[in-house]
């Protein structure tokens, strides 16, 4: 499986000489990730998304990260109707902080707050929310966005952690999902991995003990209960 990370085709740091007099309108139109099938997801968003998503983990041997699968076909994200909503309740807060997003020196110890000049809602008509106001100060909607991003990244590195102990305990397997559609077609996708069950039951008890209590273990399980909404991602493609 191809995951699909860059919705960002022009993404630059926000400064007051470039983007004084630019705003940004917020809408309800998604359609900057019509062409991905999946998007990054938090271990903090596993109880809101488990529901509607099936969360798999992508990535390489060195590193792997949660995912949400939004379609079977590469560039295709099935979750967003042709005039761009969103059809589920949660909404991953990596589509949320579009267009904005954090840059990082090589040492990540540096963060610049950027915005991607592609996204049809950035403006200078005044329509939504200014960057900068009268006196060229960082507006509360600019300070607002920098929290969010902030938690974001400590929620990222939260993540990476937890993703550290599952390679650790070698709890990932790869997996693929097969669908044929009423035509005839057959689709796979490949290239996530999921947690095995049976490995997951056979730790030590001092181990399960200490996922317990970090809460890492319903997160687990929320994963693996999740993988049972292939199903809906496929009813999705066949609607008419």
């Amino acid at each position: 499986m191809a995951t699909q990370l860059l919705i960002y085709e022009t993404a630059v740091p926000i400064t007051r000489e470039r983007h004084g007099t630019w705003a940004v309108e917020v809408g309800a139109d998604y359609g900057f990730s019509r062409n991905v099938n999946s998007v990054p997801l938090m271990a903090v968003e596993f109880p809101a998304a488990a529901p509607e998503y099936a969360i798999v983990f992508v990535g390489t041997e060195a590193e792997v990260m949660p995912a949400v699968i939004l379609g079977l076909r590469g560039n295709q994200n099935l979750y967003l109707t042709p005039q761009g909503t969103w059809e589920a309740k949660y909404l991953p807060a990596f589509v949320r902080r579009y267009p904005f997003v954090f840059s990082t020196t090589n040492s990540g110890q540096t963060f610049t707050l950027c915005v991607d000049e592609a996204f049809g809602g950035f403006n200078q008509a005044g329509r939504g929310e200014r960057l900068f106001d009268d006196q060229g100060k960082p507006t509360t909607y600019v300070d607002n966005v920098l929290k969010f991003l902030q938690e974001y990244e400590a929620q990222f590195r939260r993540t990476q952690a937890f993703c550290r102990k599952l390679r650790e305990h070698t709890l990932l397997e790869p997996m693929q999902a097969q669908v044929t559609l009423p035509s005839g077609e057959r689709l796979s996708l490949t290239g996530f991995q999921a947690v095995n069950r049976d490995r997951l039951k056979g730790l030590p008890g001092e181990t399960l003990a200490e996922l317990a209590k970090t809460d890492e273990l319903e997160l687990l399980y929320l994963h693996l209960q999740s993988m049972r909404n292939f199903a809906g991602v496929k009813d999705r493609l066949v609607v008419p």
